[in-house]
């Protein structure tokens, strides 16, 4: 099943062809096809040292060239910013007549893709994401400010999506949930989730733009014996609203070491809150939009909901909560290309994807 419309398929012999063709020394027995939750890109790996992302999803070939060169500029600046290993631009691909869309090499960076589960008992991954997270945002932002489509501007500009997906989560649970399997979510905890949503979405800014990744999912970090051991999908660094990277926090830790990691950040009220709803904008899209066409995302999703859900911050129960659902425009808005977490024009990949 697809993820997308238009999407592209990559031959192996296609992807052999091209790799062997730009890049000296490469023999064919180099490419090998990585199996991953990538929603954007085919991923390829050549040798021990390289690896290739063939966009999935067909788009003007000159803006997404442009879109290449933009985000291997932020490669190499996040490279640079980051204490964890981080992948490095290497070459560009043109399209042809074969695979109609530019394509990119970059360094590959070992390690084992993290999901829900596998550090979030560790106290080192906690001060390991902080000391990510301290270094990004020092980074200088050279008088830059936000100016993307996506994660990391302004919360309201997210409610129609928002109200999507609680409408979309809505009806897929009438049609498929089973109450007490694990990453279960009731009705009444979208409802939740939605009262909390609707004090989210007019939260202020906590601060200036900062340098961030903007997509810190267990699926972009690397973890090896209880330690977070590199980074990818890092071609969105750019400057945004800080607490746009602390959504990792329900992403990738339980209830204590999300204690920690705020404790080592020293994150206010204000801006802990703004990533719970940064968290939950991400989480909500990705139960339903992959809920067939990419289970791993969806249950990434069902698991950060779980535990937003649990977390008492923002809750409807405490005082002063209006609880219910808002009114939805759902019906008409259109989910962002590559999906619901999409930073134009691609998104979450595997080892420097």
């Amino acid at each position: 099943m697809t993820m997308h419309d238009d999407e592209l398929d990559l031959p192996h012999d296609v992807a052999v062809r091209l790799l062997v063709a730009l890049l000296p020394g490469v023999a064919p027995s180099d490419v090998h096809r990585v199996e991953s939750t990538a929603t954007t890109s085919h991923i390829v790996r050549i040798g021990s040292d390289l690896t290739a992302r063939f966009p999935i999803v067909r788009t003007d070939p000159d803006d997404a060239r442009t879109a290449i060169e933009v985000e291997h500029r932020a490669m190499a600046e996040f490279a640079a910013a980051s204490p964890l290993p981080a992948p490095e631009p290497v070459a560009i691909g043109d399209p042809d007549s074969e695979y109609p869309m530019p394509w990119s090499v970059q360094t590959w960076v070992p390690g084992d893709v993290a999901d829900p589960d596998s550090v979030a008992s560790s106290d080192a991954a906690a001060g390991d994401l902080a000391e990510l997270l301290a270094a990004l945002h020092a980074t200088p932002t050279r008088g830059r400010r936000f100016t993307e489509i996506g994660q990391g501007g302004e919360l309201a500009a997210h409610d129609d999506w928002v109200q999507q997906c609680l409408e979309r989560t809505h009806q897929l649970l009438e049609q498929t949930e089973t109450p007490g399997h694990a990453g279960h979510i009731s009705a009444a905890d979208l409802d939740e989730l939605a009262a909390r949503w609707s004090r989210w979405r007019s939260l202020g800014r906590s601060g200036p733009d900062v340098m961030c990744h903007r997509d810190l999912t267990p699926m972009n970090m690397l973890c090896a014996d209880g330690r977070l051991t590199g980074v990818l999908d890092t071609g969105g660094f750019c400057p945004a609203d800080p607490s746009v990277d602390l959504v990792p926090a329900w992403h990738l830790l339980d209830a204590p070491r999300r204690d920690l990691l705020r404790e080592h950040l020293g994150s206010s009220d204000l801006e802990w809150e703004r990533g719970a709803a940064w968290a939950f904008e991400q989480a909500i899209g990705l139960v339903w939009y992959y809920d067939t066409s990419n289970p791993p995302m969806a249950a990434l999703g069902r698991s950060t909901v779980r535990r937003l859900v649990e977390d008492p911050i923002g809750s409807a129960r405490l005082p002063g909560w209006t609880t219910g659902m808002a009114s939805s425009s759902a019906t008409t808005t259109t989910p962002p290309l590559g999906g619901p977490h999409a930073r134009r024009p691609r998104r979450t990949a595997r080892r420097g994807s």
